[in-house]
């Protein structure tokens, strides 16, 4: 059965979910080239898209796996392939599937803070990180927030946890304004941070967009209940790690919201974190053919999504 399956955590599975992706991505690619011609260099693109899809995965997973954020299973990584098989056409491109791999970055040293190992360096890390991202989207500033949520969690307030993310946040500033200014284009630095008026939320209306959001919105939020009175009973690392996780798809889920030229893309900074919560709602279920149930539901669901919608 399906639950047995996503019981274990062995290579065979990961292997697995990554053919399942691999063959929706194959569809994906053949759906595009039936609309643009065919060209040698247009399959190099697609297959430098596929490695960096595998990035995306091996970061999820090692964020996963190496801050015990579930337990000895593979529900997270199933989930998180099943929403990237409906995402694909929307990050299938060069910037949205760099700019997810830095946001994994960023993710894994703010996780990472369960270990009171290196913390100025994992600190000055994510402000570096989310420096970056903020050249590319001045609207991740917000994930800011999520710095000094998981210091003030993890206890480790002082004047230096307080101060070393917006060194390493603007680290990387310095370096763009120098690039700038040496090419006289100073003024593209003053736009990062001019804001724009926030377009319509329901923009994601005119696809099944909606409806994908709207689903997995349910999912977490529904596991956030069914997880949180056994996660917070106990007081360790992982209750905080799972506030974390909730503070991390509240602000997912406003970013997606606030972001000024929406594509869809910026759905999948929701989904790490709630395929995460997903998966621990899935942990508390303990009947097993209500987990097979669902995992069906999901995998079926997906697949339907996918062709018909």
């Amino acid at each position: 059965m399906l639950a047995n399956f996503l019981e274990k955590s062995k290579p065979i599975n990961f292997i697995v979910y990554f053919g399942l992706f691999f063959c929706f991505f194959i569809i994906t690619v053949f759906s595009n080239l039936l609309t643009d011609n065919f060209t040698w260099l247009k399959t190099m693109e697609n297959i430098s898209f596929l490695g960096l899809f595998l990035i995306v995965f091996f970061f999820y997973n090692f964020i996963v796996s190496k801050n015990k954020l579930t337990f000895d299973h593979s529900y997270a990584f199933f989930i998180f392939i099943l929403t990237s098989i409906l995402f694909t056409p929307k990050i299938l491109g060069l910037k949205a599937l760099l700019t997810l791999i830095i946001y994994l970055l960023f993710l894994r040293k703010i996780y990472s803070l369960r270990s009171p190992k290196k913390v100025i360096q994992k600190l000055f890390d994510s402000g570096f990180w989310l420096g970056i991202l903020f050249i590319i989207e001045p609207l991740t500033l917000i994930f800011l927030i999520l710095i000094y949520a998981s210091i003030l969690l993890r206890k480790k307030v002082s004047f230096h946890t307080l101060l070393t993310p917006i060194i390493g946040f603007i680290s990387p500033l310095i370096i763009y304004f120098a690039y700038l200014f040496w090419y006289d284009s100073s003024e593209e630095f003053q736009q990062l941070f001019t804001f724009n008026t926030i377009n319509n939320i329901f923009i994601y209306k005119k696809d099944s967009t909606l409806w994908i959001f709207g689903t997995i919105l349910l999912l977490t939020v529904s596991s956030i209940f069914l997880k949180s009175p056994k996660a917070l009973s106990v007081n360790n690392s992982f209750k905080k790690s799972w506030i974390v996780l909730i503070i991390n798809s509240i602000i997912a889920v406003a970013f997606a919201l606030v972001i000024t030229e929406k594509s869809g893309a910026e759905i999948v900074y929701f989904l790490i974190p709630a395929s995460i919560i997903i998966a621990n709602g899935f942990e508390v279920i303990e009947k097993m053919i209500v987990k097979n149930i669902l995992s069906g539901l999901l995998l079926i669901g997906t697949i339907l999504t996918y062709f018909l919608l």
